[in-house]
């Protein structure tokens, strides 16, 4: 069956949704904890089994909004993550398990849909809207990410060159700590390259640098040591899904040479894409990755799904493609014969 995705509204729901459980949770305790859980970890999966599929092509009244729900997400989650830090850390101490439920609602949330909407925000024109997804990834300690994803990953993505591209048969946690570590280096120096014969000025990394400090900072002025804590775990466990988001979306997929030396184009079929309309609301269309690696400006409601031959299509749903990667024997095995089918 395929859906139609009608308006902005569908994204307020998907994405403000979970935050609101969250939020409750947070605020008094309780179901509310376990909700919100249970809402992040199992109501994504159980609807896009439901209605699996989603209509490529939207329409003009469905992008009204688009930069308003954008902005509303990035501020709603710079509010949530310091309550949310504080209910889990903070006193009175709750009981053990509403704190871990707050902790996997959170760091799915924060995962899944803020870095979804940073990544947006760093691909719009707008400086202010640049800056808001600069602070929103650099309050998860990922600032870096900014720099590289744009000035590296689309640049070289389906390349030996770019450290977020996984290879065949490589493993999530090696590619993990490759990626991270590349991304860092190689977003240095490409923006490093940038100011070079520019007027001198602070170099983003600083920014970068400075963010990381006075989140972990805020962590520590709401709940002590274990409030920084737990600020620092949340925040790796977002950059994990993304580096979760990046491995499976480009599992082994390589742009060929052409006859004169230089590499093909980027095209729809360097990305692995799904079409399950519920995921693919909450983490704003991330999973028609081949459109935005093709059009990064197009705003994430016009993202269209790529015709059927012309790039690969995920077996499963994002997120549960991203739950198998974790077991890296059992997602290469279940991956290898779709991979050699489009190769």
């Amino acid at each position: 069956m395929k859906r139609r995705m009608p308006s902005v509204a569908l994204f307020a729901a998907a994405t403000l949704g979970p935050l609101a459980l969250l939020a409750c949770g947070a605020l008094w305790g309780g179901g509310w904890t376990l909700a919100a859980a249970l809402c992040m970890a199992l109501l994504a999966g159980g609807l896009d089994q439901i209605t699996p599929q989603s209509e490529t092509a939207p329409d003009s009244v469905g992008m009204a909004g688009e930069a308003a729900l954008l902005a509303a997400l990035a501020l709603a989650h710079l509010i949530a993550l310091p309550l949310l830090v504080n209910a889990i850390a903070g006193a009175p101490a709750r009981p053990l398990w509403q704190q871990a439920a707050l902790f996997t609602g959170a760091a799915l949330w924060f995962g899944q849909v803020a870095m979804a909407c940073a990544h947006e925000l760093i691909h719009r024109g707008r400086r202010w809207q640049v800056r808001l997804g600069v602070l929103v990834f650099g309050s998860l300690l990922f600032g870096h990410h900014a720099s590289a994803h744009r000035l590296v990953h689309h640049v070289h993505v389906a390349t030996a060159a770019d450290p977020n591209t996984a290879r065949a048969g490589e493993g999530f946690y090696r590619f993990a700590a490759r990626a991270w570590a590349g991304s860092f280096r190689r977003g240095w120096q490409a923006e490093s390259a940038r100011r070079h014969g520019r007027r001198p000025g602070a170099h983003p990394y600083a920014a970068y640098g400075a963010l990381g400090i006075a989140s972990l900072g805020a962590g520590w002025l709401l709940a002590g040591w274990k409030g920084a804590l737990v600020w620092a775990g949340l925040s790796a466990l977002a950059q994990g899904q993304l580096l979760l988001s990046d491995y499976v979306q480009h599992y082994g997929l390589r742009r060929t040479a052409l006859p004169d030396g230089r590499l093909e184009p980027v095209s729809a079929r360097h990305s692995w894409n799904a079409p399950h309309w519920f995921s693919g609301a909450m983490m704003l269309n991330a999973p028609r990755h081949s459109d935005h690696h093709s059009h990064p400006g197009t705003p994430y409601p016009a993202l269209r799904l790529p015709e059927p031959g012309e790039a690969p299509m995920l077996p499963w749903p994002l997120p549960l493609a991203c739950t198998i990667a974790l077991a890296p024997p059992l997602w290469k095995r279940l991956i290898r014969p779709h991979l050699a089918r489009w190769r």
